[in-house]
């Protein structure tokens, strides 16, 4: 059986739509919060592959998220075991500083459903080109990242360009949400209501009629990315 590491990296995310094909394809998963004290695994030999998700903090946090340096080490050290490792939101911007990426703070905030491309590589990308151009994905950030030597732009968006990207042996990283699903875009937004209505005051109108025209295709495409990705960690073992 397969089994996935699960890195939360705050307490309220988790893997939301993702769950739906795992639990479909018998894949087994650990999930481990670092931020209530939980240990990273020493290697990654007892996992297939690896994912880090989002948080509030930013991926310099190292004070604040004292974990951060271990999980860096593991995410590269997964890589080079050819155990892939996928980076969402935060998770991507540490994939990026893992690599040797440059991380960028405090930037316009993004939120809501943002169009997002398959560049030209990314349309022959495996994972990738599963996207349809232009499909609206959620999204929840202030920081960015410059991608890492021989990292490998795959999608775009209109105010913030690094969106997807591939790097290392079989690691990639998404900027986007993908995973996020209508109970989980109402119930971070419901506990992050007042940091909204400070930076997007039209946000308790807006979320529920987005909502209601993109989440159908955003979760189509999350069924079809995690499906897709989990014949990716196979392959990348044999």
């Amino acid at each position: 059986m397969m089994r996935i590491l699960i890195v939360e990296n705050f307490a309220g995310t988790d893997i939301g739509r993702m769950a739906k094909t795992f639990l479909e394809r018998g894949v087994e998963t650990e999930v481990v919060r670092p931020f209530n004290g939980t240990p990273l695994p020493a290697s990654p030999d007892n996992h297939d592959a690896m994912i880090v998700l989002g948080g509030a903090q930013d991926a310099l946090d190292d004070s604040g998220s004292p974990w951060f340096g271990s999980l860096m080490d593991l995410m590269r050290a997964s890589d080079r075991a050819r155990r892939p490792v996928l980076g969402i939101c935060l998770g991507s911007q540490l994939l990026a500083r893992a690599h040797g990426g440059r991380n960028i703070l405090a930037q316009p905030l993004e939120f809501g459903y943002v169009p997002i491309t398959p560049n030209a590589a990314g349309r022959e990308d495996p994972l990738m080109s599963l996207l349809d151009p232009g499909v609206p994905i959620f999204q929840w950030h202030s920081d960015t990242f410059e991608l890492p030597p021989d990292a490998t732009l795959l999608a775009t968006g209109t105010d913030y360009v690094n969106q997807g990207y591939r790097v290392g042996e079989v690691s990639y990283g998404t900027q986007f949400h993908f995973e996020v699903d209508r109970t989980l875009a109402e119930r971070w937004s419901s506990a992050a209501s007042a940091h909204l209505d400070e930076r997007k005051p039209d946000w308790r109108t807006a979320l529920p009629s987005a909502l209601d025209r993109n989440e159908p295709a955003a979760c189509a495409f999350c069924d079809s990315f995690t499906g897709r990705w989990i014949d990716f960690v196979a392959a990348a073992r044999t």
